[in-house]
């Protein structure tokens, strides 16, 4: 009788607990599940292999299809120690931070405030990062390429294309 007492006692106890558990976080929008899917970061490393910054990108093409569809479109976030803007020859922004796909520049460079129409996309904004959204002409492969020319250091991420 005291078993079935303790027994019933620590089943009240634990059918009285949440329903929430470990997963109920991972509860996300489609969107939210192809930007993180697309999420992709590379250290910026000098050459003595000091880790100069971090380099991160989500492919907008593959979260917005519909929108983003007549160009090859990133959402672009950089953090260095040393804060840089990047190379735009169309903006007259000269900077020997560079991004390329497949080794050309980009169409268009468009620097976004800290909270902007893709904040929502990224777990965390800070004062720190520079964001951007980019744009290049349609290609088949997608090397996405960030070379520091001070540091010799080139940051490369490969994206697939469905």
């Amino acid at each position: 009788m005291k078993n079935i007492l303790l027994f019933l006692t620590f089943l009240l106890l634990f059918t009285g607990c949440s329903q929430k558990n470990a997963f109920f976080a991972f509860d996300m929008d489609k969107t939210k599940e192809l930007s993180v899917s697309s999420l992709q970061s590379s250290k910026i490393v000098s050459q003595n292999a000091d880790v100069r910054g971090v380099f991160s990108a989500i492919y907008l093409n593959e979260v917005y299809p519909e929108t983003f569809n007549e160009h090859e479109y990133f959402f672009i976030f950089i953090y260095l120690k040393e804060a840089k803007e990047l190379h735009s020859a169309k903006d007259g922004i000269e900077s020997s931070l560079k991004l390329t796909l497949n080794s050309k520049s980009p169409l268009k460079i468009k620097k976004l405030p800290k909270q902007n129409q893709f904040s929502h996309l990224i777990e965390t904004t800070n004062n720190w990062s520079e964001y951007y959204m980019v744009a290049f002409e349609m290609a088949d492969k997608l090397n996405l390429s960030l070379k520091e020319e001070q540091s010799s250091s080139t940051a490369t991420l490969k994206y697939k294309k469905e």
